[in-house]
């Protein structure tokens, strides 16, 4: 009698625990964590291992070169020295501050953490390091270079003229105007001695191949990371018509106007285009991208009993709008929904946000936000934004999850949501009510994941 006690009351509380473990916030957090593993760096690196070794004995190369820089640096390269071993000669790692986590590598690999999003000196003396080698290579020399978002931060050195607080200026002007990655990365481009081909230009004539994991929406070569080894589109010209449109000429620095000026008048030489010579010897590869985690998601809702539609893996803009978008596509597949039907809407890319305020939080939490605030008062609807990377601007988070009876607990413990939303300060009201999203770094980078899961 007592072992058949027991094993009821064992019974019992294994139940308990599958009921904790399998609510609705439990399940897209898991359904989230799924994205992450289908673009794991190191996994992504290795497929593509055979043809970097194919090609560097094919044309009788013998410097085999690594250049690693991005927030998954560290894991790109990792994939890759274990891989060639004994072949490579010489890399270089940069990668955000508290990124390198337990990667150690061999003395023919030094490792550099940087600023991010705003580029710091130790960024600049790291990248110095980068152009030393880079002068090192010859036309018997390939160069793997490993790129992901956040490299255009990381990877900085500034034109010549241009200083690194004249940098750092003009970055956080235009983060806080929101402006989107393109723009961003247009202006950037052009005050920079790296980015826009000119690190291909640096290392040419060295064969080169960059494996690229996309943190760009529709993954354009010349904007990821802002293109340092892909032929540059974008002018002088657009440059400056990127901080006319945000009205940021007058508190732009004079000098960087200046330069600009110059250089769309023909006096500074252009980033190389399409068809320059120092291409010829360059292939660029995706090896990674938000589709690729937003289908891993879809999957494991699947798995999960869920019926499953994909919004858009092309999400843009202000993040307070597209979660009034995303709050109406919610509620009106939600009025569809049979007894007993479950489904789960995805989506992916990357929102801005304009700063207005003088509170906390990233794109990642702010859309949270506004998504909650939206769906108040209606009941079996669950939503997560994170980023990919683990990390929503400057904060430890990488975004939130929300439910309508988390915000109508909210408003009884006295807090205004629309407050915090005015004053983007998302990342606090979240932290108050338990909602944010914490991963820690995790190694990759492919914006940002969006689900939303609906019940009866």
């Amino acid at each position: 009698m007592f072992l058949k006690l027991t094993l009821g009351f064992i019974s019992v509380i294994k139940k308990l625990e599958v009921a904790l473990y399998d609510t609705p916030m439990q399940k897209i957090r898991n359904f989230f964590d799924e994205s992450l593993l289908a673009v794991d760096p190191y996994k992504a690196v290795s497929r593509h291992i055979d043809y970097v070794l194919s090609r560097y004995e094919k044309e009788k190369l013998n410097k085999l070169y690594v250049v690693s820089f991005g927030k998954a640096a560290p894991l790109m390269a990792r994939a890759l020295a274990d891989s060639v071993g004994n072949a490579l000669t010489k890399g270089i790692v940069i990668t955000k501050y508290d990124h390198t986590g337990k990667q150690h590598f061999a003395d023919t690999i030094a490792v550099y953490e940087s600023g991010h999003p705003i580029p710091d000196e130790n960024g600049v003396r790291a990248t110095g390091e980068v152009l030393k080698l880079l002068k090192q290579a010859d036309d018997r020399t390939f160069v793997v270079f490993l790129i992901s978002g956040g490299g255009s931060a990381l990877l900085s050195c500034p034109y010549e003229g241009i200083s690194l607080a004249e940098k750092q200026a003009v970055t956080g002007l235009l983060l806080k105007a929101g402006t989107n990655i393109q723009e961003l990365n247009t202006v950037r481009k052009h005050i920079s001695a790296v980015k826009g081909g000119r690190l291909a230009e640096i290392a040419y004539p060295a064969k080169i191949v960059s494996l690229i994991l996309s943190d760009v929406i529709g993954d354009p070569l010349d904007v990821i990371a802002s293109g340092p080894t892909s032929p540059d589109k974008s002018t002088y010209d657009d440059a400056l018509k990127v901080i006319q449109k945000y009205g940021l000429i007058e508190r732009m620095p004079g000098n960087v106007i200046n330069f600009l000026t110059s250089g769309a008048h023909g006096h500074i030489p252009e980033t190389p285009k399409k068809g320059a010579p120092v291409f010829s010897g360059v292939n660029n590869i995706i090896i990674g991208s938000n589709a690729i985690a937003v289908e891993a998601a879809k999957k494991a809702a699947e798995r999960s009993g869920y019926k499953t539609a994909i919004i858009s893996t092309e999400l843009s803009g202000e993040a307070s709008q597209v979660a009034k978008d995303l709050a109406k596509a919610a509620r009106d597949r939600k009025k569809t929904l049979r007894r007993g039907e479950k489904v789960c809407l995805l989506a992916g890319g990357e929102t801005t946000v304009t700063v207005k305020g003088d509170g906390k939080g990233g794109r990642n939490t702010e859309l949270a936000l506004a998504f909650g605030i939206e769906i108040q008062g209606e009941p079996g609807i669950t939503f997560l934004s994170a980023g990919t990377d683990g990390t929503d601007g400057t904060t430890d988070a990488a975004g939130a999850i929300v439910t309508s009876q988390m915000f109508s607990e909210a408003v009884k413990q006295g807090l205004n949501p629309q407050d915090y939303l005015t004053r983007n300060d998302s990342y606090t009201f979240f932290n108050t009510i338990k909602g944010l999203v914490i991963t820690g770094p995790t190694g990759t980078n492919v914006m940002d994941i969006q689900l939303i899961l609906l019940e009866n």
